[in-house]
């Protein structure tokens, strides 16, 4: 069933609301065809007043929905199938839940759950407040369907698409705009989900607030993805980002913690928080671009990654910035929380260095006639295995120290340096024949969870199981939770949550 929770504040209020927001997407005429109290049938003098504020040219959208109470969503699908057209929501009022509503859908503009199958056409999307997530899928059987709209929210923890406890989302042609912290454009929390994107604009001003926030399944085509402030990919856990056609842009030069000393594009990691659960982590990219203005390509920490890249134009504007840096951070347990990395370049033209420090291990892999130019480990700290197939090559930029090689004779130009394996230096023009190493994640138990600004406090603990209670104002219960950390969420505790949610995490 679709609840539309339109207007409890007078036609004047709402009016001023709506002009701050009628730039980006426009109003309509403000009919109100869900029969809940609203401009439709508000008092006359009111209405009146309400419609000469009102910008002309606003008349694309046939209704407008807006709800500007804590707490509450302005379109709401418990079960069942619908489809809204041409609407324009616009949500304020903020969430002090934390967590309930990250994980749970508290205050978001539209929410979809109880295996409801929500369908969005032409429909713009605004919301101004804390934890006011745009549109929000959670529950497995649950789906929500967005195309040929626009999204923008203002306020902190307010990400565009927002996917949980095995929610799916799928979007086309977007054009979504985030410009508060700690809100990523296509984002997703505890539980996780699948997420399809293909075609539109995805772009982020604030701090702790990439294009992408994946603790679930997350694959995006033909389509732009810009972060100004924060990374432009994050990878939590067991989790996965696909890029097919993406012209990705990132300039990480805010920090929002101080548990990693460096910036950079695109970043895999555990936090240990109970949001992901622990194992293998991808990110992979195939055509399109990366453009990075500050920092490192690729930062993995605490995790074992697969990156794979294939035919793919990197652009590193920082000229101190690596390839990729494998290395313990401020998450996990010291001595065991550095990068483990699989990284696998395919038919790939590129330069920089790879690091990997003491307690993180890579396996180097070009396949398909690439080209690269760097040196890997020319700290001589961590553990390395090079394999170069054929019509692949390597030209070194510096020392470099590996554990084992395989390549033929060809594919390695010393460039007037040494290369060592094992700490014997290889002699240019022979081949090799070594053994890839054996990665697995290696960080066990529970660290510290990851800084949040403003969070007041530590985080509570999450029963295993049970049933989530119902929340302030919601008009009822949200689905039953089963499972643990990165299935479906647990039950929430009594009480708020003191903290923010995971897109908060980002160094």
């Amino acid at each position: 069933m679709i609840k539309r929770n339109l207007i409890k504040a007078s036609a004047v209020a709402i009016a001023l609301s709506l002009v701050v927001f009628a730039a980006s997407c426009g109003t309509g005429s403000a009919e109100n065809t869900s029969g809940a109290a609203g401009i439709g049938n508000a008092e006359t003098d009111e209405a009146e007043a309400a419609s000469e504020i009102l910008p002309e040219e606003s008349t694309e959208y046939e209704e407008e929905i807006v709800c500007p109470e804590d707490g509450e969503h302005a379109i709401e699908a418990d079960g069942g199938e619908q489809t809204i057209e041409n609407v324009h929501v616009v949500k304020t009022g903020n969430s002090d839940l934390g967590d309930e509503a990250d994980f749970y859908g508290d205050n978001a503009a539209v929410y979809a759950a109880e295996g409801a199958s929500l369908t969005l056409k032409n429909v713009c999307v605004e919301t101004d407040g804390k934890h006011a997530n745009a549109v929000f899928s959670y529950g497995e059987g649950t789906t929500v369907t967005v195309s040929d709209s626009v999204i923008e929210t203002s306020g902190d923890c307010s990400g565009g698409l927002m996917t949980t406890g095995g929610g799916t989302m799928i979007a086309q042609d977007l054009t979504i705009h985030t410009t508060g912290n700690s809100s990523a454009a296509i984002r997703s929390d505890r539980g996780g989900g699948t997420v399809n994107v293909d075609g539109g604009s995805y772009t982020t001003d604030g701090t702790g607030s990439p294009a992408i926030y994946s603790t679930a399944d997350i694959t995006v085509s033909n389509a732009s993805l810009v972060s100004t402030a924060s990374q432009g990919v994050v990878v939590e856990g067991k989790n996965s980002v696909t890029l097919n056609n993406v012209s990705l842009t990132a300039d990480n030069n805010t920090k929002n913690s101080d548990k990693s000393d460096t910036y950079q594009a695109v970043m895999i990691y555990q936090s240990m928080s109970g949001d992901a659960a622990e194992g293998l982590a991808s990110f992979t990219m195939t055509d399109g671009t990366l453009l990075n203005k500050n920092g490192d390509i690729f930062f993995v920490n605490n995790t074992v990654a697969d990156i794979t890249l294939e035919n793919v134009e990197i652009i590193n504007e920082d000229p101190a910035g690596v390839l990729l840096r494998a290395e313990a951070a401020g998450w996990g347990n010291e001595g065991t929380n550095g990068g483990k990395v699989n990284l696998n370049l395919k038919n790939q033209t590129l330069e920089g260095d790879i690091i990997a420090d003491e307690v993180s291990a890579v396996n180097l892999c070009l396949s398909g006639n690439s080209s690269w130019s760097g040196a890997i480990n020319a700290a001589d700290e961590g553990d390395v295995y090079v394999e170069i197939e054929e019509g692949s090559t390597w030209k070194l930029t510096a020392d470099s120290y590996i554990s084992s090689l395989t390549c033929n004779e060809s594919a390695i130009d010393l460039n007037g340096f040494t290369l060592y394996i094992e700490g014997t230096a290889y002699t240019e023009g022979t081949a090799s024949e070594g053994e890839a190493l054996v990665l697995s994640s290696g960080s066990a138990g529970m660290g510290d969870r990851p800084e949040m600004p403003g969070n007041g406090g530590e985080r509570p603990e999450m029963p295993a199981d049970g049933e989530r209670p119902e929340m302030p104002e919601n008009g009822g219960e949200r689905p039953e939770m089963p499972g643990g950390p990165g299935g479906t969420p647990p039950e929430m505790p009594e009480g708020e949550m003191p903290h923010e949610p995971p897109t908060d995490t980002l160094p």
